[in-house]
């Protein structure tokens, strides 16, 4: 299905299941952590290969079932999709740093979601995601620290990705702009609100990483 038509640039608890939800609604397939947990085509190692290995990534292979791709690891090579894919837009979700970091240490990043990656998934998450300052609980437990380099990535983005190319959409915003950006006529539905601090911590009983082998 690639090449991605559409590039998510916003990390991970920024309203980026809800964003996936959203443009499949539009008729995208897109690609989201949780993907890992749904689709057995889909190998974790072609991301931490990509990662450290990006002059070889065969993107159209890794996103072939793919139309648009969202959070991580996906924000991580933001840079090499939209060289890869120059008609693709870029979408970048944001919220506050300060609520941003409440759910990441409320979800992705708790002890508990840390604790139960199989090895081969937690090799992903330490090299793509943010570095490993999320899966590092030392690093972690340095709040500013944390909260500024979420910050600095948002402002490098703003900076790197041409005006006509992204549109930055705030915690749930809704569909007016994000339609107009894509093309799209507004559904006659609601956005979608999924993902909550509650939600995450409900599915991930349910999606244990040690499955990712």
């Amino acid at each position: 299905m690639a090449p991605l038509e559409v590039i998510g640039a916003g990390w991970g608890r920024t309203g980026t299941d809800s964003l996936r939800e959203a443009l499949n609604i539009l008729g995208y397939n897109t690609h989201h952590m949780r993907c890992f947990f749904m689709d057995p085509s889909l190998d974790t190692d072609d991301f931490y290969n990509a990662y450290h290995h990006r002059d070889e990534a065969d993107w159209d292979k890794i996103y072939e079932n793919y139309s648009a791709a969202v959070d991580w690891p996906t924000c991580t090579f933001y840079k090499d999709l939209m060289a890869k894919y120059p008609n693709a837009k870029v979408l970048l979700t944001t919220r506050t740093p300060e609520s941003w970091y409440k759910s990441v240490t409320n979800t992705i990043a708790s002890p508990e979601a840390i604790g139960e990656a199989s090895p081969k998934f937690k090799k992903m998450v330490d090299s793509v995601c943010a570095g490993g300052l999320l899966s590092d609980p030392v690093r972690l437990a340095d709040e500013e620290k944390i909260k500024a380099a979420f910050v600095d990535h948002i402002n490098e983005v703003k900076a790197y990705v041409p005006a006509d190319r992204l549109l930055v959409l705030e915690l749930g915003e809704g569909w007016e702009r994000l339609c107009k950006f894509l093309g799209k006529e507004v559904p006659n539905t609601p956005y979608p609100s999924s993902n909550s601090t509650e939600a995450f911590n409900k599915a991930r009983k349910h999606m244990n990483t040690s499955s990712i082998q």
